[in-house]
């Protein structure tokens, strides 16, 4: 048996080969988000809006229906937020309850509920105590049942699922002290040994990992005779022998969240638990979040609501110079901002869920855009809130409660929804991870022109072909239905709001991106993607048309049902004009911007150029290192493992 590998030092673009081997190189499906960022507003793909079967959303409202009874008496916030700590009682009372097999099929001994209705109870619970709601979702969302269900084998499935759906809860590891979102650098190795693999390396932010019972790891198989090598997933007993939990770690927000650093140190996995083939790991990994990243959108939905519920009884029970706050045109356009975004998140995310569920399209870029404009939203909202709550708003519960006052938790949902612009992708990496998908079409047909290191040969034939390609693509951004006043009729029915202006404002927008995105990569051509601020504000336009055109589609629907048709057509036009005025200031910022000069103070805060600039205060945090040894090794704390029965 070798040694363990040191952490391998990677180029630059050698850490972006890893990363586009990983995607999903082909498109099989067709994509609604795809189709906007190419300038196409594919409204049959959404419209009219999919829905569950009967069966599906009887068995998803039942469960609904127990779990809201149960978040009412069994969950207390209050304590959990108090104790840092979910109770034991409650995470088994779930087990009873079935939540942790919400995904899981019935055949495992799980619920078998839809995406939709997946995201729904996550919503509930999230809003009960977030903490709770993230530790159901790292179990199934990116935990062993999704990619098991996705990749696994039959006798994995067998052996495993029936465990998630009713008594093991289960992690992610992935990130390591000095890799995050760059997964070329990962130093976890998995060395074969006859039938079995011998990990080591230590795992950081593994959410659930101090209670989890088995363990997704990503860890490097060295390449050799018989052994293909590379990032590989692998289904592992936390009991096993050499696993450490050696700290559990504490957070500003989600403090009941079970998140530690876990040691491997000899740890022996038999190469039935490999998940996919070596090298996999990470084709594994995304294509898992594509559905699991809908889960923090949900919370985010929840979170949307609770704010406007407070926002509502607060801003009418509070008065200033002779009337509620809420009549203060100041404090009136931040409920308005709370309503119209809460509608529109909820859109977006039941329309990416069932289209997960139907499998008709490619969601991939739905849904890192659900989770992207969900997380920066819902964080806008929250701060609004606060805002709107003024001094109580910065008081804890526990202070207002002592003192005799509603004990409302808003300080603390602002912090406990901080993560989710970091969790599972940061704002940063989801914005370079969208703008790759959306200019994939622009890549698979002109690449090669802007690659330094391919042939004239290979240039001229890149050439040709995006030559045929753009003839017939650039003429369609000229004109579309969004020039002709009658275009989408359906959106302006008698007697309601006329939507049918914002669905033309999204298709003139989403031509004027796709030839804004061209311009660019003709301009900027191989240095495009240095433009980071230039791409970011492409994937900003895209997710607000997005949510536009589910907002007008969630609308529409609303009133063919007949529930609250007319409301939500009012929460749906003042959502697209709050949107458009966005949009505008983005389509400004793309060619209006201080990007170069960032960059040249950037070079300067770096180069110790304005160290003067810091003088005059004291640094409270100490001289500890950056980034924490992580070398492979015999733990040398204590085990924190808490496994819950």
């Amino acid at each position: 048996m070798s040694a363990p590998t040191k952490k391998p030092a990677v180029t630059e673009r050698e850490a972006r080969q890893v990363a586009e081997a990983a995607r999903e190189q082909d498109w099989r499906k067709p994509s609604f988000a795809k189709e906007l960022f190419l300038g196409r507003l594919r409204l049959d793909l959404i419209h009219p809006h999919p829905m569950p079967t009967d069966e599906e959303a009887q068995r998803g409202e039942e469960f609904l229906a127990k779990l809201r009874d149960f978040c009412e008496t069994k969950i207390d916030g209050a304590r959990i937020e108090r104790d840092a700590q979910i109770p034991d009682e409650t995470i088994n009372g779930l087990k009873e309850l079935g939540a942790l097999g919400m995904k899981i099929d019935t055949k495992y001994g799980g619920l078998g509920l839809t995406q939709v209705y997946y995201n729904k109870a996550l919503a509930l619970v999230g809003s009960a105590n977030p903490a709770v709601g993230a530790l159901l979702s790292a179990h199934q969302s990116i935990g062993v049942p999704q990619p098991l269900k996705l990749f696994g084998t039959q006798e994995q499935k067998d052996t495993f699922l029936p465990r998630c759906a009713r008594t093991d809860i289960s992690a992610f590891l992935l990130t390591e002290p000095d890799v995050g979102s760059d997964p070329a650098r990962l130093a976890t190795t998995a060395v074969p040994d006859g039938d079995s693999y011998i990990l080591d390396g230590v795992k950081l932010w593994t959410t659930n990992g101090v209670v989890a019972d088995l363990l997704v790891v990503m860890a490097r198989v060295p390449k050799s005779e018989g052994h293909k090598g590379g990032i590989t997933a692998f289904v592992v007993e936390s009991a096993s022998e050499g696993i450490t939990v050696e700290n559990r770690n504490a957070f500003m927000g989600l403090r009941g969240l079970e998140n530690g650093v876990t040691r491997f140190h000899q740890v022996r996995v038999p190469a039935a638990n490999r998940i996919g083939p070596e090298g996999a790991g990470l084709k594994i990994a995304l294509t898992t979040l594509n559905t699991g990243r809908l889960s923090l959108p949900a919370m985010c939905v929840g979170a949307g609501k609770w704010c406007l519920k407070i926002a509502r009884e607060w801003s009418a029970a509070r008065e200033q110079w002779g009337k509620p706050v809420a009549f203060h045109e100041a404090v009136g356009s931040k409920i308005s901002f709370i309503a119209a975004t809460t509608f529109a998140l909820e859109a977006l995310l039941d329309l990416s869920s069932q289209m997960a569920d139907e499998d008709r399209n490619d969601i991939r870029i739905e849904a890192a855009l659900a989770k992207l404009y969900g997380s920066e939203m819902a964080w806008l909202m929250a701060d609004e809130l606060v805002q709107i709550r003024g001094g109580r708003g910065f008081e804890t519960a526990e202070s207002l409660a002592a003192r005799g006052e509603r004990a409302v938790p808003a300080e603390q949902i602002l912090r406990d929804l901080r993560i989710n612009r970091i969790f599972e992708g940061s704002t940063e990496i989801m914005h370079l991870l969208i703008a790759r998908e959306a200019v994939d079409a622009h890549l698979s047909v002109a690449g090669d022109l802007i690659d330094p290191e391919k042939s004239l040969q290979d240039k001229a034939k890149a050439g040709a072909n995006a030559g045929v390609f753009y003839a017939k693509w650039l003429p369609k951004l000229v004109a579309g239905p969004g020039q002709l006043p009658r275009s989408y009729a359906d959106f302006h029915p008698a007697g309601h709001l006329d939507l049918s202006g914002h669905l033309r404002y999204v298709e003139r927008s989403a031509r004027k991106l796709a030839r804004s995105t061209f311009y660019a990569m003709s301009r900027w051509q191989g240095r495009m993607e240095t433009k980071q601020g230039f791409l970011s504000r492409i994937v900003d336009i895209g997710a607000e048309l997005f949510a536009m055109s589910a907002a007008c589609v969630r609308a529409e629907h609303l009133r063919t049902t007949g529930e609250h048709g007319r409301e939500a057509y009012q929460l749906a036009d003042a959502f697209c004009r709050q949107s458009r005025i966005r949009v505008e200031e983005l389509f400004g910022r793309l060619w209006s911007n201080t990007d170069d000069l960032d960059r040249k103070v950037v070079k300067g805060v770096l180069g110790g150029t304005y160290t003067w600039l810091e003088e005059g205060v004291i640094d409270p945090s100490g001289d500890g290192a950056w980034i924490a040894e992580a070398t492979p090794g015999p733990a040398k704390r204590d085990n924190v493992h808490r496994p819950i029965r």
